[in-house]
């Protein structure tokens, strides 16, 4: 059984999914984890890739805290990426937010290093450490790391 348990401070809402069971996963609680993973600013929603949850949800397991995650930023559409890229550097031209496939995380109870090496160690994708925002990265893209 894979579960993922975030709340959105943006939106107000929250999330509680069993999304994966007996080696299957649940297509309605996928649907669930794409409505809530949204981009806030445009209300659109895709297929957020289910290897982004089992990352999130396994990095979580290793924290061994019951805290829902925050999520900061699921999906985003290329209006809302081009618009965060005009603000800050360190927002990618080709995110993998763009096509469903990251998230960035918060938890009060662990610090982004905390966060950051549990994550890194699934050896799933990619790890950004992003201490001076206080938020951890994390994708199924190619495994990779960075940040400070």
């Amino acid at each position: 059984m894979r579960r993922i348990r975030m709340y959105n401070g943006r939106t107000g809402e929250s999330i509680d999914a069993v999304y994966w069971v007996d080696g299957k996963y649940i297509r309605e609680s996928l649907n669930e984890i794409n409505i809530f993973m949204r981009d806030w600013r445009t209300g659109t929603a895709i297929g957020i890739d289910p290897r982004t949850i089992d990352v999130a949800t396994a990095s979580h397991r290793l924290l061994q805290t019951n805290e829902p995650y925050m999520l900061l930023s699921g999906y985003r559409s290329p209006q809302t990426n081009a618009m965060l890229r005009r603000r800050s550097s360190g927002v990618a031209k080709n995110s993998l937010h763009v096509t469903g496939k990251a998230a960035d995380l918060r938890l009060k109870s662990r610090s982004v290093g905390q966060m950051y090496q549990a994550a890194a160690s699934c050896r799933a994708g990619g790890v950004g450490k992003y201490s001076g925002s206080n938020f951890v990265h994390m994708d199924c893209g190619p495994v990779r790391t960075w940040g400070s």
